[in-house]
Formats: structure tokens, sequence, C-alpha cells
């Protein structure tokens, strides 16, 4: 039990590279695909955050893309750098908006996240 509780407790605290490399192992060597375990990785972390604690301030945030704007490109090349996808999966995240971006990120990463989409004109917005 103690083995299990240390590994979630590292699975928790992964670095966002950390987490990419490991969605390239799982699917490389065990044929899971990227989406489908960033949804295992990030679904418990990120549910049952409603209502729950409300005067507590968030510690963790999602970055959702709302529009990709009017530079749709520069949108998309640039959610291909910041999450580490590739430009296949990038373009789908950007043509599936309002989608997100990143999540489960402190305060201070969501809102540099934001203000790097803005710049390059998304819509862009934290919950």
């Amino acid at each position: 039990m103690a083995d299990l509780k240390e590994f979630a407790e590292q699975l928790v605290n992964l670095t966002v590279k950390e987490v990419n490399e490991l969605a390239d192992i799982l699917k490389e060597e065990y044929g899971i695909e990227p989406a489908a375990a960033a949804v295992a990785v990030a679904g418990p972390a990120s549910g049952g955050g409603d209502g729950e604690g409300a005067g507590e301030e968030k510690s963790s945030f999602d970055v959702i893309l709302k529009a990709p704007g009017g530079s749709k490109l520069a949108v998309v090349k640039l959610v291909k750098e910041l999450t580490g996808l590739g430009l296949k999966e990038a373009k789908e995240v950007v043509d599936g908006a309002p989608k997100a971006v990143k999540e489960g990120v402190a305060k201070d990463e969501a809102e540099a996240l934001k203000k790097q989409l803005e710049e390059a004109g998304a819509e862009v917005e934290l919950k």
C-alpha cells in the first residue's frame, strides 16, 4: 500500500516535460495512446473541484483555449511548443476549441500560458 501511495505522489509531482516523456514511453513501449494517458494522469487530479472549498484559494488551474483568434497558425505553433504535442495534435486542440491546453497547473504557470496565448491572438480563460 505504501508503495502505491509513493507512486501516486510521484505521478502528481511530475513536470510537464516528464509527463510528455511518460506519454511517449507508454505509446512506444506499451501501445497506450498519449491522449488516453493524459486523461488517466490528469483525470483524478482535476476532478471534484466544483463547489468544494469555496473559501479556499484555488491551487491548480486549467488553461482553456476558447478560440484561436485571427492568427490560428501562430496559436497552433505556440500550443505545440507549450504542450510538447506534435503539430497534428496541437492543431486538433486549436480546432477543437474550446478545449483545455493544460490542466492542473499552478496559478503562475497558468497566467503565463494565458498571456503567451493571448499575445499570439487566442482567446483564453482560466478555470
